[in-house]
């Protein structure tokens, strides 16, 4: 089953789930701030995933700025990565969508089409 990580207040998360429904994706939702993945679910597709450490982190968020994210991720190991995004889901790109081991952070129409329609 997909599931659908997301945020009630976030226009993006908004759009994808509109998106799902209308192509008839099945996919079980999960609130990104109030029930973020865990540490070891987040390293396990960090590490199945051939993108940057960039890709998981919403780069815009205040909080990503307040830790100074920009200039630390590049010496990040993907364990401290891992167990960074877990303990806040704000810091998470959102949408995120898993099935197994594929994920995507964000919402493109592209993207969806091609990995998410059965």
């Amino acid at each position: 089953m997909k599931k659908f990580y997301c945020y009630s207040r976030c226009s993006t998360c908004r759009k994808a789930q509109k998106w799902l429904e209308e192509h008839q994706v099945e996919f079980e939702s999960q609130d990104i701030v109030k029930n973020p993945p865990s540490q070891e679910e987040l390293l396990a597709w960090l590490t199945a995933s051939d993108k940057p450490l960039r890709y998981f982190f919403n780069t815009s968020g205040q909080r990503y700025r307040e830790l100074g994210l920009k200039d630390k991720l590049a010496d990040m190991t993907l364990q401290e990565a891992s167990a960074l995004l877990a303990s806040d889901g704000k810091l998470i790109k959102r949408p995120l969508m898993v099935e197994d081991k594929q994920v995507t952070c964000g919402f493109k129409e592209d993207v969806y089409q091609e990995l998410w329609l059965d």
